[in-house]
């Protein structure tokens, strides 16, 4: 059987509409992947296509060090429930990508603490932690090191949620551009093993969550909400009662407002537009899919009330970034669309 290179689905040459089609025999890449290598062409999509549970339990039958693939912009989405539970008695290492993404002030020594204090609150174990950018190409000598002290002759099992980084970090390993990757969801689509360096690398399909904005929009939008460069934190001071609206995905109205301080962290290629709350359902239904855009696919949105959990709290939005919230405030409402999952945490910043 002939896979493809890029996503390890199998080969075919008689159906174009189905999966694994070329149209050259002696192909390497289904047309799929190559245009995403060459043109950023998404042919079919298969963002919801692939079983997470089925993911889970073929990697739990493997015997390998596991590494965890964790986007640090994303952070919340990247988790995964039950992850020891799933992977029992494993050995796993998180290697959290996009570290260039984040404000230059979030220093590496103080993102390790964030995560290990929220993998404690998750009862979420790991063997080992390597943080780096989104090339990745400045943590390979450090992944290589982990992996010559902890693989012991084992495959190494790359895993994680979708469009966390896996096919970068294995393309930065192997030091060649050999596996698709693209900022769509579902790029990888079986299991695809590769021989480099000494070690076996297996690369898995990611690990889709269906809670998050990334699979709420149009595969046009996530060009909008995913940074590609070094997020800018857009910051406001309140001294009365406001209302957010990011596009038209999500609105945020802080009630009882007195002195605070609110924070963005969203790629600034998506819109934020403020006003008081007084009259703010009134301009969301005016401006929604105009002014307010991008939308998601569904407009099917539910709301939650919450009070400040902490001084310094963040709202995340799985997909879209989080909001960083201090001062004084009585209430804060975010209404969202119901497919998509929001935490409130402790700030990392």
């Amino acid at each position: 059987m002939t896979i493809c290179k890029g996503c390890g689905i199998k080969l075919q040459t008689t159906n174009p509409k189905e999966l694994g089609y070329t149209p050259k025999e002696n192909s390497e890449y289904c047309k799929r992947c190559f245009r995403l290598m060459h043109y950023d062409d998404l042919m079919i999509s298969m963002k919801t296509g692939i079983d997470p549970d089925l993911v889970l339990d073929k990697i739990n039958k493997m015997d390998g060090l596991i590494l965890w693939v964790v986007d640090l912009f994303d952070f919340e989405a990247s988790m995964i429930d039950g992850l020891n539970r799933h992977l029992m008695n494993r050995d796993i290492v998180m290697v959290a990508t996009k570290r260039d993404l984040l404000p230059e002030t979030l220093g590496n020594e103080k993102i390790a603490k964030f995560i290990f204090h929220r993998l404690k609150e998750l009862n979420i174990t790991i063997q080992g932690l390597v943080v780096t950018g989104k090339n990745i190409k400045e943590g390979v000598d450090e992944v290589y090191h982990v992996l010559d002290v902890l693989a012991k002759g084992r495959d190494i099992i790359v895993m994680g949620k979708a469009n966390a980084g896996k096919s970068t970090l294995l393309n930065a390993l192997l030091n060649q551009n050999v596996l698709t990757s693209s900022r769509y969801p579902g790029t990888t689509l079986d299991f695809n093993k590769i021989e480099a360096n000494g070690y076996t690398f297996i690369d898995t399909p990611g690990i889709e969550g269906n809670k998050t904005m990334l699979m709420a929009v149009h595969e046009q939008d996530l060009k909008t909400i995913l940074p590609t460069r070094r997020l800018k934190p857009l910051v406001f001071q309140c001294k009365d009662d406001q209302s957010f609206a990011i596009g038209g995905l999500v609105r945020l109205d802080f009630i009882g407002c007195q002195s605070a301080s609110i924070v963005f962290y969203i790629f600034d290629e998506c819109e934020i537009h403020r006003g008081k709350v007084e009259g703010a359902d009134e301009r969301w239904l005016n401006h929604y899919g105009t002014l307010y855009q991008p939308t998601p696919i569904e407009k099917d949105f539910t709301k939650t009330k919450t009070q400040k959990i902490a001084d310094k709290m963040d709202i995340v939005i799985d997909g879209l970034g989080w909001v960083s919230v201090s001062g004084n405030i009585s209430e804060i409402v975010v209404s969202y669309p119901r497919n998509v999952h929001v935490t409130f945490r402790k700030a990392m910043l």
